[in-house]
């Protein structure tokens, strides 16, 4: 036991000397840990000041101050993973003090800190996922038990902690890690491996050691009551420490070295040699010559970059002005003025082949031909396939602002179908509102027709008469019918496609009686009258359930906005009050459960309301 005991206590003292300073008392001065260069270009250090500042320190390499230096201070805006050994080593008062400790842990750290726990015992479990809630760990730590399995699978925890830690983007990754023994499970992984591993993804450690009951000689805490002390001073210490990476401009084999100052306590400084030398570098894998490594060579490169920048739109411009000048001389040169034909609608005639090819791969699909309807309904000057390529340029557009601003994937895809849904959400706004105003100039337009009927006019010409008073979007939709009669088309045909292409069901009544009096026979005009004094009526009554159902609507979109004004309310008065139901899994099930039950509500009320004559 005395050998577990003190395996344990190298590897824990491996770990702090790799990547983290152990938890103790403030310090007598800065102290500069952890400089580690494996992960060339990149250099990370740690730096832990006696007092806790809010100014950045800065940090020079060989003289030359770092301008590019990312230096994030752990007292906020970082990631913990609390790793807490629960093998059967632990029995007893040691687990129950161990889940105290970790929990007073839980509960002092700062409300930006997103927090997750893991167990191991014969193996490593995740019991909860980031949080910037405590509400999740501290249920986790609660129902803390020992492990009935034999096995401490401390490699592998370290190795999962490092995993997660990983996925936290644009926050300084911290592991609390408490164990009492050594990796003695089975099929785990090695001890260099994980180090590696955590090296690279910048992950701090802060190991607590627990000496066996047995006669181990290792303590980092004396005894188990002892943790809640080293817990608060791991706690103190990562207010005091900050997290500092650059990219180094040294080349393999050379010596740096690096002054970090913080005002007002002074400086620090370490001598580091980057791995590596430049003989094992092959002249074959160089990219540039040497001279262009150096800062004269980068600023050279940019030049040379911009310039040819400069010269492809210089020789774009030309080629323009080339074909203008060939466009004015060409009616003198070849006899005569020649004037190329363009399809009508074609703006981008750069991606005409594109569009050409995406319309023959889709144009016989149905949602294509919804969105076509839809924009013929709306009036929008564009063709179906300038449209789609509308929508995915704003999807994307919106994806990139979800990108730069650190989105998830998952919110990525949300903001591309929110960016292409805009657009449509546009058009079919603008379709509805101008069927409504067809809707209401059919009973005039009726009313109009019937008496060109009763004054001898044919009914081609009673819908010229309609065209020439153009009223919108009336004498445009009827100078269609005309202009294709005139091409040869039947009067029905014209007429059950304007009446598909409007959307209008009172229309399409129309239509449908009118098509029924051409081939039945009667007075034309009489059916005008009565069908306009019906269509007329309809609206009215359409006007009148629409009043009385005015305050079962006003009720439902109240009951609908008032849980999110609510919550909008509360979050920005008291955010802390909020957090359980933004940063649990409980509060993400209630808020589920919510929007469930408020759809289901929605849709009970617009049932009704709703009123189809």
């Amino acid at each position: 036991m005395r050998a577990r005991s003190t395996r344990a206590a190298l590897l824990v003292l491996v770990v702090a000397g790799t990547l983290a300073p152990l938890a103790s008392g403030a310090r007598t001065g800065l102290s500069l840990r952890g400089v580690d260069v494996s992960s060339y270009p990149t250099v990370r250090a740690t730096l832990v000041a006696p007092v806790a500042s809010d100014q950045a320190p800065t940090l020079t390499e060989n003289g030359r101050r770092v301008l590019d230096l990312i230096a994030e201070n752990l007292a906020s805006t970082k990631s913990v993973v609390v790793a807490v050994d629960r093998s059967r080593s632990m029995a007893g008062t040691r687990i129950a003090d161990a889940d105290a400790g970790a929990r007073s842990f839980v509960a002092s750290k700062a409300p930006s800190d997103r927090l997750a726990v893991v167990v191991f015992g014969s193996s490593a479990v995740q019991l909860t996922k980031f949080s910037t809630s405590t509400t999740d760990a501290d249920d986790a730590l609660n129902v803390l038990g020992v492990d009935q399995k034999s096995g401490t699978a401390l490699n592998n925890a370290v190795a999962l902690s490092t995993q997660m830690l990983a996925t936290e983007q644009g926050r300084a990754r911290v592991l609390v890690l408490l164990t009492d023994g050594t990796n003695v499970a089975k099929g785990s992984s090695s001890l260099d491996g994980v180090l590696a591993s955590a090296r690279r993804n910048g992950v701090l450690i802060y190991p607590i050691g627990m000496a066996h009951m047995t006669g181990g000689t290792y303590h980092d805490a004396a005894s188990s009551s002892a943790l809640k002390s080293v817990y608060a001073s791991i706690a103190a210490e990562l207010k005091r420490t900050w997290r500092l990476e650059y990219v180094t401009t040294a080349r393999p084999g050379d010596k740096v070295h690096i002054r970090v100052a913080l005002d007002p306590e002074g400086a620090v400084s370490s001598n580091v040699t980057v791995p590596g030398s430049l003989a094992t570098v092959s002249p074959d894998s160089k990219a540039l010559p040497s001279v262009f490594y150096t800062p004269l060579g980068g600023l050279l490169i940019t030049l040379l970059v911009a310039f040819l920048v400069l010269a492809g739109a210089g020789f774009a411009l030309m080629g323009g002005k080339g074909n203008w000048i060939k466009a004015r001389l060409a009616p003198h040169v070849e006899g005569g003025p020649r004037h190329k034909s363009r399809e009508k609608g074609e703006r981008l005639a750069a991606f005409a082949g594109l569009f050409k090819a995406t319309e023959q791969a889709f144009s016989h699909r149905k949602p294509w031909k919804r969105v076509h309807t839809k924009l013929e309904r709306a009036a929008v000057p564009l063709r179906t396939v300038e449209f789609v390529y509308l929508m995915t340029g704003c999807g994307f557009l919106l994806m990139l602002l979800a990108a730069f601003s650190g989105r998830s994937s998952i919110g990525m895809m949300i903001a591309f179908a929110i960016g292409a849904l805009v657009p449509y959400c546009w058009v079919s706004f603008k379709a509805r509102r101008r069927m409504t105003m067809f809707d209401d100039q059919l009973p005039d337009l009726l009313v109009t027709l019937a008496a060109s009927l009763k004054a001898g006019h044919s009914f081609k010409q009673g819908l010229q008469t309609i065209v020439d008073e153009g009223q919108e979007p009336a004498s445009t939709e009827l100078g269609r019918v005309v202009t294709d009669t005139r091409l040869g088309r039947p009067m029905d045909e014209a007429l059950t496609e304007t009446a598909e292409r409007i959307g209008s069901k009172n229309f399409s009544f129309v239509i449908t009686a009118v098509t029924i009096q051409r081939q039945v026979g009667g007075s034309l005009a009489g059916l005008f009258d009565m069908v306009a004094d019906t269509v007329r009526q309809r609206q009215q009554f359409a006007r009148k359930i629409r009043s009385l159902t005015a305050m079962g609507r006003a009720s439902a979109y109240v009951l609908v906005a008032l849980p999110f004004f609510i919550a909008f309310a509360i979050t920005l008065l008291n955010p802390t009050y909020m957090d359980p139901l933004y940063h649990s899994s409980t509060g993400h099930m209630l808020i589920i459960l919510g929007l469930t039950m408020m759809v289901f509500g929605s849709l009970i009320l617009r049932k009704i309301v709703s009123f189809k004559g």
